[in-house]
């Protein structure tokens, strides 16, 4: 008994708890409302000074390369959420590697020079100058970086002027190109479906029809990059079967008029010195167009091997310009704002009030 009457008074206390702290916050509610009430305001102040930001989005199904020896295992795989066609085969670049090849910097360099225009037609710039002239902030932002601006400005002062050629060097960049690549990277969003191999392409820019011409750029270089890479040998191959059969066919066009000379300069002569030397002609004729023929046959050969291994995309859904902005959230932020405010003036109430007065208290006494 003694057990149940000491639960039951424990439960009265923390009942009385309860509404002892429910009691305070409803006796300060004109107090929170106040204050809540300044935060939507802020809210809105600083919600509508962060500047939209369009995310444009495309999905490409690359082909990917035959995987003879796994046969039914790499299908059990594939259903499995795995890719076991980076296991084996001669391809290095499978889809897994698609977002390290974008954010890479050659590729992001390689974007620098991208003309776009945004949708009020008032920009027609490069990419690079566009991310590095054109992009808006919030006032906050801009006051921050006032101190940090003034600093470099003086300590260039004291700096000699480097000369700079107008030439992108991606092996040594400057500070400003590296922000650039850094801020790129950051904006370009690539993820890879294990399961199908189907890729997402992301851009986020602050104009919307920059993001959907970008989010376009962006596939088609990095489809060049693959279909560049898969095909790198062929390519060689067929150059030098190309040359080959320039040289052969030069060979046999110079045996031939050897011959054809040689022949209707010596029509009506019988001795076996010029029919021996008319025979020896005509065989290094027939056997140089025997190696122009079979050379011409590996130039075929090469050709074909190149288109068959070039790399199919299917463009599931093609970049589109965006209407409404993915940046920032205004009514989740609003939300959060005033929650966060809320959630201050609460703990204010039940907990700082009283520990500011038992500090004064404290003071007092030790005085």
């Amino acid at each position: 008994m003694n057990e149940e009457q000491k639960n039951i008074s424990s439960q009265e206390e923390e009942e009385i708890d309860l509404l002892e702290l429910a009691l305070k916050i409803w006796a300060e509610r004109k107090f929170i409302l106040k204050v809540c009430g300044y935060a939507v305001l802020a809210g809105l102040i600083i919600v509508f000074s962060i500047p939209r930001e369009y995310t444009a989005s495309a999905m490409i199904a690359p082909e990917l390369s035959d995987n003879k020896g796994s046969g039914g295992l790499s299908a059990l795989a594939s259903m499995a959420g795995l890719n076991l066609n980076t296991a084996s085969g001669a391809d290095a670049i499978y889809p897994d590697l698609y977002p390290d090849i974008v954010s890479s910097t050659p590729f992001i360099t390689g974007l620098f020079n991208v003309p776009v225009k945004d949708l009020d037609e008032e920009i027609n710039t490069t990419l690079y100058c566009y991310l590095n002239e054109h992009q808006r902030v919030a006032w906050w932002s801009a006051i921050i970086s006032i101190p940090f601006k003034t600093l470099g400005w003086i300590i260039s002062l004291f700096k000699e002027e480097e000369e700079e050629d107008g030439v992108l060097d991606p092996f040594q960049l400057t500070k400003e190109e590296m922000d650039i690549v850094k801020e790129l990277s950051e904006r370009i969003n690539v993820s890879v479906d294990k399961k199908t191999g189907v890729t997402t392409l992301s851009v986020t820019m602050q104009d919307a029809r920059i993001s959907a011409c970008l989010t376009d750029t962006v596939a088609r270089r990095l489809q060049d990059y693959i279909t560049e890479y898969r095909t790198n040998k062929a390519r060689q191959d067929f150059l030098f079967q190309e040359k080959l059969f320039a040289r052969k066919k030069q060979e046999y066009e110079t045996a031939q008029d050897n011959y054809a000379k040689f022949a209707d300069a010596n029509k009506n002569i019988i001795l076996l010195s010029y029919r021996a030397e008319q025979e020896r002609l005509e065989n290094e004729m027939r056997l140089a167009y025997q190696v122009y023929t079979s050379v011409a046959q590996q130039l075929q050969m090469a050709e074909a091997k190149v288109q068959e291994i070039t790399p199919v995309y299917t463009i599931i859904e093609p970049a589109t310009i965006p209407i409404k902005p993915s940046k920032p959230h205004k009514a989740l932020m609003l939300l959060g704002i005033v929650f966060l405010t809320g959630a201050c003036c609460v703990g204010w109430i039940l907990f700082g009030k009283a520990l500011i007065l038992d500090l004064k208290n404290r003071k007092k006494i030790m005085n």
